[in-house]
């Protein structure tokens, strides 16, 4: 059956409106597919590459016997995050904050996190990024 024909018992401005809609709504089916705009998904791009001086390196590693590796790195630490401190496990536990460290050419964010003290009454010394020369030195964390 054609449902574009009139139907019998149906007045003739009914059956036109009836045709009318049909083939209005078959052209927007049909023609709805084709134009639906395209989805695309944005990120913000990686961080840039370090800035620095031709011929400098982007970070230097020295080792000193019985101390950790030493890193300088020739680009300025991004700001420290804010992060949310989640509650206490123990009376025991020391909140120990999220820092910057230099992993594979970049700066990675450590998040904090709670930790128990090897010993009792020891106080964590967080570490800490100095500017030292144009550059920047990394001091580990440690406990005291």
């Amino acid at each position: 059956m054609n449902t574009l024909s009139p139907a019998p018992h149906m007045p003739r401005a009914a059956n036109s409106l009836l045709s009318l809609l049909a083939a209005a709504g078959l052209a927007a089916l049909a023609g709805g597919c084709a134009s639906e705009p395209e989805s695309h998904v944005v990120s913000s791009p990686p961080p840039g590459a370090p800035v620095m001086a031709q011929g400098q390196a982007p970070a230097v590693y020295s080792s000193v016997p019985g101390q950790p590796n030493t890193i300088v790195v020739t680009q300025a630490p991004p700001a420290p995050q804010t992060e949310m401190v989640t509650a206490r496990p123990s009376s025991d536990h020391v909140w120990v904050g999220g820092y910057w460290t230099w992993r594979n050419n970049r700066y990675e964010w450590i998040p904090g996190h709670w930790v128990i003290p090897p010993r009792s009454g020891a106080t964590w010394v967080p570490p800490r990024w100095e500017a030292e020369g144009g550059a920047y030195r990394f001091y580990e964390g440690r406990w005291e």
